[in-house]
């Protein structure tokens, strides 16, 4: 587990290094949820709790997730619950580090809430649920099929440390399956603890 935590640790620097030049470029300073579009670099780690549902297989993680959203609303709603209606499209990459190394990727389609009544704070919750196709290359002989299917839910934060630029961290709980089109079929389910960097355009 500590040598998971390093990984991801290393990736998180990783992703903050890749993503600085593009940030300080930034020309124009717009309000964070005053404009259309989102851009989050996640990384973190996961693991399979073996006994909850049919998972009976620890599978460790670590996590680089791309993710684009695009606001469907203006703000609606009134008090604590205020917010807007967002679409979230990412791509996943699970490199696979225990029992043994692999890599799971694809692509996920969400739907989210993020609450904007502290804003004032410079704070935005969210929530999200969604899923999407994986392609899964494990080698585990109770996963019947490299292709499966997720769904996933979970909730996270966005800190304003600039008036277009947030720090996010994220918990999700996060499913895999082949939904029964292939034999032995046990399910992977999983938590994900992540943290990344938020732009907002």
């Amino acid at each position: 587990m500590k040598s998971l935590r390093s990984q991801s640790i290393v990736l998180l620097m990783g992703i903050f290094v890749i993503a600085s030049p593009a940030i300080a470029q930034a020309e124009e300073m717009t309000p964070a949820l005053g404009g259309a579009r989102e851009y989050t670099l996640l990384a973190g780690f996961g693991t399979s709790h073996p006994g909850f549902g049919e998972t009976r297989t620890r599978v460790q993680t670590v996590e680089a997730i791309g993710r684009f959203g695009y606001f469907l609303s203006e703000e609606t709603g009134k008090g604590w619950y205020r917010g807007r209606h967002e679409l979230l499209v990412e791509l996943p990459i699970h490199l696979v580090v225990d029992p043994q190394t692999g890599v799971m990727t694809g692509g996920y389609l969400n739907g989210s809430w993020k609450f904007t009544g502290a804003k004032e704070k410079g704070l935005y919750p969210y929530l999200f649920a969604g899923g999407g196709v994986l392609f899964v290359d494990l080698g585990l002989p109770t996963m019947g099929s490299r292709v499966n299917f997720c769904y996933q839910g979970g909730a996270g934060i966005q800190v304003l440390i600039r008036n277009d630029l947030a720090l996010t961290a994220e918990y999700r709980y996060h499913h895999i399956s082949n939904a029964g089109t292939a034999d032995p079929n046990e399910p992977l389910n999983s938590s994900k603890i992540l943290f990344g960097i938020s732009l907002f355009r």
